[in-house]
């Protein structure tokens, strides 16, 4: 079975002052179990962690750059 990736970088998003929540929690609606959303962002969104994981999503953080993270969401359970 083939899983989704989805991709989104949010640090243009929050360099414009724009609240970047609701774009992520529909580009998560559709994701199934085992699918991924890549989240680039310019710090490390924390207070997102929580709401994932209630979402049933884990993640990995990668610091790339001084403002670049990619975090890694996997769904893992949840509806």
């Amino acid at each position: 079975m083939q899983h989704k990736t989805i991709e989104l970088d949010v640090r243009e998003d929050i360099n414009n002052k724009l609240e970047p929540f609701q774009k992520i929690m529909e580009a998560i609606s559709e994701l199934q179990l085992n699918d991924i959303l890549i989240l680039h962002a310019p710090f490390k969104p924390v207070p997102l962690y929580g709401v994932m994981k209630a979402k049933g999503f884990e993640h990995e953080v990668e610091k790339i750059d001084t403002k670049h993270y990619k975090i890694t969401f996997t769904k893992k359970g949840g509806k």
